[in-house]
């Protein structure tokens, strides 16, 4: 027979709804609420109160980069565990197992009914909100997508953005580190393995250079907690390949073969929830050892290329923890590259978060004839005066690296989403400078972009603008230019120009 939960006996369904419309309550998510009505246990976020950004007066705005990376981190460390004393204490003193995030001030915990209402009780909590499973969603592939295709001397996408004419001139993204989150990453492929952090001298070392935000048991191919990078599902390791991938040989796949790669795991097979992606994002922003520790700020990535998407329909949180976060990452001076989702090719299309924050650097589609690419997703995006895409770039039939030492094709937003990711690396390679300042870096790659040629045979035109009108909703300011956008860094640095604080 089965056993009604305790909790529920405790306090009735009817009760806990009652205590969540309560005035002075701290209110529950109604996914949250749905879900508690049919399961023993919920997994939930538990959101504090003050989520702004700290100050960091009297810090003179004009300190560099690095230092004020280091004080954020510090303050927001300090905010968490202030603010989230007294919500620890009571998980703790009822043996709650919990994850404790300070880029983001919440909290995640699975939690019964009754602990829901105890905690709608709470005048120190915000909201409680959940954790659902996201699963990744790639357009239909076409026949030759997936398949093992043979090497071009530089790949289509690689070739088309003009990555070449800048490696030529002595620049591959050396100096730069590329963050990647993702579903895993095979690490040694032989055209990731030289390009890892983690690699050196012949030997592996994983500390601050890998982190597994899946906690939950998984696949033995791939466990949870996984103390070196894996991937279970191959988006990751193929996405990976797009920003930094070369194997010495045939195999020239990635925009910037020259920079240095770290990976997070935000998905388990594919499906990701909000609590993984704020825990990526947080390690990027200090990256710690594998057991959790030593979090250094320092050792953060300059880009990080995020090819997945939080959807609102699937109940990824409404408050704006994970836009907090992502306007955190690129105020300490991180260029965070955003796939714009793959649900084109109608206007509005642009969905899920991160791409629609007005801090991330959205991308779209395109294919090698230069057209938009029909599963990508156009503006215009509500509730912000942006342009959005940013910019397109190739992600149709991409050929990249696979787990099991392969090579395939995908198509997607998620595969554009890195060639821009390369291209950043790239700008800051050839200008130095340049590194903290994503907004700087988002500037040139919109200014550079090419117009002449973009088509979009799929979409007349969005929000009253149609593919003659620049920058528009389906193209945004243009496909990017490697080494047009590079020669405009190069004269920035040689002229002397200021790039000046952020914007």
């Amino acid at each position: 027979m089965t056993r009604q939960h305790p909790g529920l006996r405790r306090l009735p369904l009817a009760a806990l709804a009652l205590a969540c419309a309560s005035a002075l309550a701290a209110p529950v998510d109604v996914a949250l609420l749905a879900q508690a009505r049919r399961q023993a246990s919920v997994d939930a976020l538990i959101v504090l109160g003050d989520q702004s950004a700290p100050a960091l007066a009297p810090l003179d705005a004009g300190a560099g980069y690095a230092l004020r990376r280091r004080v954020l981190v510090d303050a927001l460390r300090s905010r968490a565990s202030a603010q989230q004393a007294g919500v620890r204490a009571w998980l703790d003193a009822r043996a709650i197992a919990h994850r404790d995030y300070w880029l983001v001030n919440a909290i995640q915990a699975r939690v019964t009914p009754a602990d829901l209402a105890d905690l709608a009780a709470r005048s120190d909590i915000a909201r409680v909100a959940a954790n659902p499973e996201i699963a990744l969603r790639l357009p239909p592939q076409s026949a030759d997508a997936g398949s093992v295709d043979a090497p071009a001397s530089v790949e289509w996408g690689v070739a088309k953005i003009r990555a070449p004419d800048v490696w030529a001139a002595g620049f591959s993204g050396q100096g730069i580190v590329i963050g990647g989150q993702d579903t895993g990453y095979q690490w040694d492929h032989p055209a990731l393995k030289p390009q890892y952090r983690g690699w050196s001298d012949g030997a592996a070392d994983h500390d601050h250079n890998w982190h597994d935000a899946v906690h939950d048991p998984a696949a033995a191919s791939c466990p949870a907690d996984a103390p070196a990078p894996c991937d279970d599902h191959g988006h990751g390791t193929h996405t990976a390949g797009t920003f930094a991938g070369d194997d010495g040989g045939a195999n020239r796949i990635g925009v910037a073969p020259g920079a240095k790669w770290i990976g997070c795991r935000n998905m388990d097979s594919g499906v990701g929830t909000p609590a993984r992606y704020i825990e990526c994002m947080q390690w990027f922003l200090a990256p710690t050892d594998l057991a959790g520790h030593d979090a250094d700020p320092d050792l953060a990535p300059d880009v990080i290329s995020n090819s997945w998407g939080c959807d609102a329909s699937e109940g990824c949180t409404t408050g704006n923890e994970l836009a907090q976060a992502v306007d955190t990452l690129v105020d300490a001076g991180i260029f965070f590259a955003a796939a714009a989702g793959n649900d084109g090719s109608g206007c509005s299309s642009i969905l899920d978060a991160p791409a629609i924050y007005d801090a991330s650097f959205v991308v779209g589609s395109t294919g090698a004839g230069d057209g938009v690419s029909g599963f990508s997703s156009r503006g215009p995006l509500a509730g912000t005066s942006l342009v959005r895409p940013d910019v397109v770039a190739p992600g149709a039939n991409v050929r990249s690296s696979v787990p099991g030492n392969g090579y395939a094709s995908m198509s997607g937003t998620s595969m554009a989403t890195p060639h821009v990711a390369g291209v950043a690396a790239l700008l800051m390679s050839v200008n130095p400078a340049l590194k903290g300042h994503p907004r700087r870096i988002a500037e040139l790659l919109r200014s550079t972009a090419v117009r002449n040629g973009i088509v979009d045979l799929n979409n007349s035109g969005c929000g009253g603008l149609t593919m003659a009108d620049w920058p528009n909703y389906q193209a945004g300011y243009g496909r990017i230019d490697a080494y047009a956008a590079a020669v405009m860094a190069d004269t920035i640095l040689k002229d002397g120009f200021d790039v000046g604080p952020e914007p």
